[in-house]
């Protein structure tokens, strides 16, 4: 109950930001209604200016995490300097914002965040770097709801790890390509160019995604891991799946929820658990323990990306790197068939079988 009070009180606050944004958008409108004829201009027309004019220095681009930081660094490329707050192994459910983090925000010409309520903590920033009028995009907001999922114990509140499905991820490459242009029109044209080419190789992914994962023995497609971060990707590659702790890392998982889990691994012969680099594995750890007290074995079958992408500068770094080593990691040790280097054969971790 009192995590479903929290919930509904993020997204009163996520509505909250949405409505800010747009009041700013209509002030803005208004403003100027004291000026001559000639010295009026529209809304955006300084910002879209200024955004389009010839630069030396690419313009400034602050996002809050490293999946949404790669977006748009492959669709700006040399046009735009972006940089992420939340780095890799940090849990953004629970991040609080620094002030050198506010600084980076309220100094950006441009900012990116993930939506969904996903940087919880972090909306109240984001309300007041909006109110300073800076331009503040959530990369899910073209998303339609039918593609969402909704938690029944969360009444209007969406799973956020939408990144989790490749096919569902590129829909935020559209719509960090249309806030580009938009804020730097004399850019549109390669904004639209390389998205195109960023949204084939997320295609190429999705494809060896189901390929893979689809080898898993159908018996053995059940991915138990630390946090409810994964069920985008069970839906679109074909695996039940169970967390430990629900859906934000905020709650705690309980003696009667282990239990019940470790009843399906022993009952359905499940051989491998997974930890995730963003929470303390000791919940998984006791999963391995309450099976081995009823006689089964039960291996952690890798360590996954949920909340945050790998080191920086890495393939792993990256968010093709990061979805490439979840699912060979997952095909691997669940009995599936998948190159042990990955996807494009660049895995610096490489998933061997359990």
């Amino acid at each position: 109950m009192q995590k479903t009070r929290r919930c509904r009180a993020l997204h009163r606050t996520a509505a909250l930001l949405a409505i800010t944004v747009a009041a700013a958008v209509l002030i803005n409108c208004g403003a100027g209604g004291d000026e001559t004829e000639g010295e009026q201009s529209a809304p955006g027309a300084a910002a879209a200016a200024d955004g389009a004019a010839a630069r030396d220095d690419p313009y400034r681009v602050t996002a809050t995490t490293g999946m949404v930081a790669d977006i748009v660094r492959q669709v700006a490329g040399d046009r735009g300097e972006v940089t992420a707050i939340i780095g890799e192994g940090v849990d953004p459910h629970l991040y609080v914002p620094t002030r050198s983090d506010v600084a980076a925000l309220m100094e950006a010409d441009i900012v990116f965040y993930s939506g969904l309520l996903l940087e919880g903590k972090m909306t109240d920033t984001l309300i007041k770097v909006a109110r300073g009028g800076r331009a503040v995009h959530a990369v899910t907001e073209l998303v339609d709801e039918s593609a969402l999922l909704a938690p029944e114990e969360f009444a209007g509140h969406y799973d956020p790890h939408l990144w989790m499905d490749v096919s569902g991820w590129m829909q935020a490459v559209d719509a960090v390509a249309g806030a580009l242009a938009a804020f730097d029109p004399d850019g549109a044209d390669g904004y639209r160019e390389r998205a195109g080419t960023y949204r084939d190789t997320l295609q190429e992914l999705h494809a060896y995604a189901l390929r893979v994962v689809g080898s898993v023995p159908e018996r053995q497609r059940i991915l138990v891991t630390a946090h409810d971060a994964f069920n985008y990707f069970g839906r679109a590659y074909g695996l039940e799946v169970e967390g430990i702790q629900g859906m934000s890392t905020e709650s705690e998982a309980g003696l009667d929820r282990i239990n019940r889990l470790v009843d399906l691994l022993v009952t359905r012969e499940i051989g491998a658990v997974f930890v995730e680099t963003t929470i303390a594995d000791r919940n998984v750890r006791a999963l391995i323990e309450g099976a081995a007290a009823r006689g089964h074995e039960v291996v952690v079958g890798g360590e996954l990306f949920s909340d945050a992408m790998g080191q920086p500068g890495t393939y792993e770094g990256t968010y093709v790197g990061m979805l490439d080593h979840n699912i060979t990691t997952v095909a691997h040790a669940l009995g599936g068939e998948a190159p042990e280097r990955g996807f494009q054969g660049r895995l610096s971790l490489a998933a061997a079988a359990p």
